[in-house]
């Protein structure tokens, strides 16, 4: 006699969110959606893509050196020299002369003891916040930090606690608060330089004065500061005139230095113990040597034409001139990004598409990038975009601007 069949047990898909998730969808089929668009050119100031010509205002090349001729001769050399990657990690093969040199420039550039280069600028704030924050400890963030500082504050093993946007007062109650009850532990405050989606800049004097009021220590991501604030190009710290009160500086690549790539720097001591102790530098290959190649020659630049950085500002007082003379509401930046705030998710796909459409390449952040019924087009600017290049952005969002009821 066979057995009698029993029901077969199901179980819980873990794939089923995946297949029932649509929002992407949705927003690709009603054709605004502004995400993974290819380029068919390199990325400056004007890109192709599908097809048309279109002038780039959402990228992060803030000094204009992704395409300059000593930039890309650099990194070919690297190439030549080193080959293409380094296969293996900085813990063990993979450190070269570049990324040794690159340190020493850069903990000079930043006015600091020791740098440590990371594979990434996201691998830095994880590796850093996760290797210093231990059980018993607490770190305290702003509200708009990056995401990877979030993610950096996930992985480590003390408590994390938020206070309201650039606002020093609730960052005092947090901390009072947090001192009340974590007396043992250590304290680190960790906040962005220029916040990345709507271009303000950190109250640092107030940070710094509270943090070593309560015997705080400070870690500032200068993501979007370095090369761009700052008497050279330091940033934030240099330009309050407080490098010698910020404990530790996170900054990367992906911007003024047109490469790829993350870096701390701080005291040498610290920044000995974070090279043994950070997972993702540990764990992770490190930058190819035409990345290394690259920043080093971005940092010869930087440093030999200043007047680079006063074009960018020149750019930048003229567009946020302009955009605020409109009636746009750019809320408080005061860097080369300038948001456009928008209001609802569909209504700022719709106004990226047109301007899309009318050849201007823009960012669009949404919630959780940023708070709810404030979603914005994300635009930034170039030392090396033309007059006419901002006069057609100007004209373009203004009228898509005045299409789209924002403006009168």
């Amino acid at each position: 006699m066979q057995p009698e069949n029993k029901a077969q047990t199901t179980y819980p898909d873990l794939f089923e969110r995946c297949y029932s998730w649509e929002d992407a969808y949705r927003i690709q089929a009603l054709g605004v959606y502004p995400y993974f668009h290819a380029l068919d050119s390199a990325p400056g100031n004007e890109v192709v893509m599908d097809g048309q010509k279109r002038i780039m205002v959402g990228s992060n090349n803030y000094l204009g050196l992704v395409n300059h001729p000593k930039v890309k001769e650099a990194a070919a050399a690297a190439v030549q020299k080193y080959g293409s990657g380094c296969t293996g990690s900085r813990f063990l093969n993979g450190t070269l002369d570049l990324h040794v040199e690159l340190e020493e420039r850069l903990a000079r550039l930043m006015h600091k003891e020791a740098c440590l280069v990371f594979s990434t600028g996201f691998q830095t704030n994880l590796g850093v916040i996760s290797a210093l924050i231990s059980k018993g400890d607490a770190v305290i963030i702003d509200r708009q930090d990056h995401a990877s500082i979030v993610d950096g504050c996930r992985l480590s093993f003390g408590k994390t606690y938020k206070f309201a946007h650039n606002d020093p007062d609730d960052f005092e109650r947090v901390l009072t608060n947090v001192r009340g009850m974590n007396s043992r532990g250590g304290i680190m405050v960790t906040v962005d330089g220029v916040f990345s989606m709507e271009g303000d800049l950190i109250n640092l004097p107030r940070i710094v004065e509270i943090a070593k009021r309560h015997g705080t220590r400070i870690l500032v991501d200068d993501a979007h500061s370095v090369g761009v604030f700052g008497e050279n190009g330091a940033g934030t710290a240099e330009h309050f005139g407080l490098i010698d009160q910020v404990d530790l500086t996170v900054g990367t690549f992906s911007k003024s230095f047109a490469s790829l790539g993350g870096f701390v720097v701080g005291d040498k001591n610290v920044i000995n113990y974070i090279k043994h102790k950070a997972r993702s530098l540990i764990f992770s290959a490190s930058i190819p040597p035409a990345n290394a190649a690259a920043v080093l020659a971005a940092l010869n630049i930087m440093q030999a034409e200043p007047e680079r950085r006063e074009s960018l500002w020149k750019n930048t007082h003229k567009i946020q001139k302009a955009f605020r003379e409109l009636g746009f509401d750019i809320g408080e930046t005061v860097s080369p990004i300038v948001p456009i705030v928008v209001g609802e998710d569909m209504d700022a796909f719709t106004f990226w598409k047109e301007l899309f459409d009318n050849g201007v390449f823009a960012n669009t952040a949404v919630s959780p990038a940023v708070m709810p019924g404030r979603a914005l087009i994300r635009t930034s600017y170039t030392a090396t975009h033309t007059d006419e290049q901002l006069d057609q952005v100007i004209e373009v969002i203004a009228r898509v601007g005045r299409a789209r009821g924002l403006i009168s």
